[in-house]
């Protein structure tokens, strides 16, 4: 596997489509209409990002989604290396986001929803503070924190209680440990433990692996077609369970601070 200088060096290299330098995923779930604008979105910011490739991987849909994600190949222009991935029944987000990270060539990941609500404008910032971090020591998560939600009034209740929560017991410096918005190294993600509701502990699964965390406001907009899948009542239920889980899984972590061969 490859160190983190090996791979600071490697980005300095001319990247290709096979061998792109960032893999933007988006996981969907029945978001058939809003695959054209999201796609749309994306093919106008990749002329100010690295060489990149696009994967998404639909979960499970049944409303047509899957034939707009290659409709939105053959007919948005500028797309590019639109790769398109399919689960073959609904297996989770956290699933899902590790299904298209383990099949990313990329050596940075910026994740994305497919709903419309995330500005894929806001990517090349993103990335550029990890880069950043990534000359000057280690190389960090990045979280577009979400400061201005454009949700109902009961969500951002639910969120900043959820936040609020997770903050006093997990301590993982994040204020919107949730936000879809995030850059970090592939292989940062894949050394962690998998399990449905990852995702929702970025910030504090990766702290426990001493990688840094770097905040950014971001803007975040209201979701162009179509109704959330979970219910505030569903998230808080499946949020209590994974956040017993989490405080598990770090008080079982022991990480050496050093690694000699002698």
């Amino acid at each position: 596997m490859a160190g983190i200088k090996e791979i600071a060096s490697l980005e300095n290299e001319n990247f290709s489509e096979e061998c792109p330098v960032l893999s933007i995923v988006v996981t969907v779930l029945n978001e058939r209409e809003n695959i054209i604008p999201v796609c749309q979105e994306l093919a106008a910011v990749l002329p100010h990002l690295p060489p990149c490739e696009i994967v998404f991987v639909d979960d499970g849909s049944v409303d047509g989604t899957l034939g707009m994600l290659r409709q939105a190949r053959e007919t948005v222009p500028g797309l590019g290396g639109l790769r398109i991935l399919k689960h073959d029944r609904r297996r989770g987000k956290s699933g899902a986001l590790r299904t298209a990270i383990k099949n990313a060539k990329g050596f940075w990941i910026a994740t994305i929803d497919g709903d419309g609500q995330d500005d894929p404008s806001e990517i090349p910032e993103l990335l550029a503070l990890g880069r950043s971090g990534q000359k000057t020591g280690r190389a960090p998560l990045v979280v577009g924190t979400r400061l201005k939600r454009s949700d109902t009034i009961w969500r951002r209740l639910a969120t900043r209680f959820a936040n609020g929560l997770r903050q006093r017991i997990l301590a993982d410096g994040c204020p919107d440990t949730g936000a879809p918005m995030k850059v970090f190294l592939r292989e940062d993600f894949l050394n962690l433990p998998q399990f449905e509701g990852l995702h929702r502990f970025l910030p504090a699964l990766m702290k426990t692996y001493k990688i840094p965390l770097v905040c950014k406001p971001v803007r975040h907009r209201s979701r162009l077609h179509g109704e959330s899948k979970y219910t505030n009542f569903g998230r808080a239920v499946v949020g209590v369970r994974d956040l017993l889980g989490v405080v598990w899984l770090r008080n079982r972590t022991r990480l050496p601070e050093t690694v000699e061969e002698c």
